[in-house]
């Protein structure tokens, strides 16, 4: 098992054990939220029934003060009647009638003749009754308030009886208005805490509101919207203010429980955009840790290499000083300066390298010409290059490692016998190189992997070939290398790309 088929596991393990903990913190939040919103719900319902039984004595002490109201009116049609008959026949007066003349101890009356002359005043404070400017304004307070009860005296002849509200009725009528007054500040300023809007009988007049944004109800249709909004969550109060008055109270959640709702997912999408963050910094320190080993590496093993490469430049000197096959030193001389080639190759990891105009058809024949004497017989070498130049920018030993990289995994893959075959085509964004084997493939969840550090599907290597080839191509060349197809026990497909000169 090599290190990314570790890795993707522990991955997987991660985000199973990732979902458990977000199910789980989601799971529980709607349930606190759940538990919140029942509690809240009977908050809201004692407020509602605190509200329906103070509605309930609103409208007792509206029916009592019209009744006292109409007790007034009916007690001043009867003074009024009274005083027909004390004036009609002063010499019949029954008891009756001086009883009711006396017993009118609150309501105040002014008489008039038929040309609205004060004729007489009752209940009315003597300083108002000893001014006759005064009295005069209260009579025209008393004319816009009630209709006059007529008083026929004789032959035609009528007084005017004017009045207005006894100062009991009117106290009354203040500590109503009080009690309305303290109903409406009540529902909107209710101790459930939720929002709130008290409205006129026709659901569009907005008499109060409560906990509720001011933006919500500036113009009339966002009342309608948020009326509908509120009517949707719960049934308005209906509240009987008697007479035909009828009013409503809308309400909905507290805004404290709506955001606890959403706060679950508001948490979990800051905890992803950090632990995102933490990735990308951990990632671009991580690599920054790679490359500097990977220099380390290659300058180290460059240097080694130095030393050995030194002295089988003196053994070939000496074997041509007594006579060896000279076909033997040939090989051997090659293979010493493919070593120094491979020295170079190491030391230039980690700078970046010069890049020369060079024919890569050229490159590539003379690459393959070099790995047919050192491979297999039973692996077939097929070259589809074209026949005239095609000129790009090169680091003719960088480039070189990675076609042998490939080649020499393909031979790999494809146990030392089958077809390699190098195509090169023309494209109008440079040129392309399709390097073809017919080996074992690449299953389909590890494509992403392949250029990974320490990625290989041998039991041994340390899977480093194709990470370099993707540093020398991407970041040296500025080219692209990707598989371009790869099917299990048929072969595997990679293409580099590179711009032309």
């Amino acid at each position: 098992m090599n290190i990314y088929t570790k890795k993707q596991r522990w991955k997987w393990l991660l985000f199973v054990l990732a979902l458990i903990i977000v199910f789980t913190s989601l799971w529980y939040t709607n349930k606190l939220v759940s538990e919140i919103k029942t509690d809240e719900e009977k908050k809201v319902r004692l407020w509602a029934e605190a509200v329906q039984k103070k509605a309930g004595l609103v409208k007792f002490t509206n029916d009592l003060f019209q009744k006292l109201k109409t007790e007034e009116q009916k007690k001043t049609e009867l003074y009024a009647l009274a005083t027909k008959q004390f004036n009609s026949n002063m010499f019949c007066v029954t008891d009756f009638v001086l009883k009711v003349l006396e017993d009118n101890t609150t309501v105040p009356v002014i008489l008039t003749d038929d040309e609205n002359n004060i004729t007489a005043s009752r209940n009315i404070d003597t300083s108002i009754v000893n001014n006759s400017d005064s009295l005069n304004k209260e009579l025209e307070i008393m004319k816009s308030l009630y209709e006059p009860v007529a008083i026929d005296i004789y032959r035609g002849k009528k007084n005017y009886m004017y009045h207005k509200d006894s100062r009991l009725f009117s106290d009354i009528k203040i500590v109503f208005d009080s009690l309305i007054k303290s109903f409406i500040s009540d529902v909107a300023i209710n101790s459930a805490a939720v929002p709130v809007i008290y409205t006129d009988s026709s659901k569009t007049v907005i008499i109060a509101s409560g906990n509720i944004d001011s933006l919500k109800i500036n113009t009339q249709e966002k009342i309608a919207t948020t009326l509908a909004l509120m009517e949707s969550q719960n049934t308005p109060i209906l509240i009987d203010l008697g007479e035909g008055y009828k009013n409503y109270i809308f309400y909905e959640q507290s805004p404290l429980l709506t955001q606890l709702k959403y706060y679950p997912y508001v948490q979990f999408g800051v905890i992803g955009i950090f632990l995102l963050i933490a990735y990308i910094l951990f990632s671009i320190s991580r690599k920054a840790e790679q490359d500097q080993v990977w220099v380390g590496m290659s300058k180290e093993t460059a240097h080694q290499l130095g030393t050995p490469l030194t002295s089988l430049m003196a053994w070939i000197d000496y074997l041509k000083s007594n006579g060896t096959d000279e076909s033997i030193v040939n090989e051997i001389n090659r293979d010493v300066t493919r070593l120094h080639m491979i020295t170079e190759r190491f030391s230039k990891i980690g700078s970046q390298p010069t890049l020369q105009n060079e024919d890569v058809c050229l490159v590539i024949k003379n690459a393959i010409d070099y790995l047919k004497q050192r491979t297999s017989k039973n692996v077939n070498y097929i070259l589809e290059i074209p026949d005239n130049e095609i000129m790009v920018q090169l680091s003719v030993p960088l480039f070189e490692w990675v076609i042998e990289n490939i080649c020499k995994n393909a031979i790999d893959a494809m146990n030392g016998k089958g077809d390699f075959k190098i195509t090169v085509i023309d494209i109008p964004e440079g040129v392309a190189i399709d390097l073809e084997d017919t080996g074992k493939g690449i299953a389909k969840s590890k494509l992403k992997s392949v250029f990974k550090p320490g990625f290989t599907t041998k039991k041994r290597g340390w899977g480093l070939g194709l990470s370099l080839c993707k540093r020398i191509i991407e970041n040296y060349h500025h080219g692209k290398i990707f598989v371009v197809n790869s099917q299990e026990n048929k072969g595997t497909t990679f293409r580099i790309i590179l711009n032309r000169v």
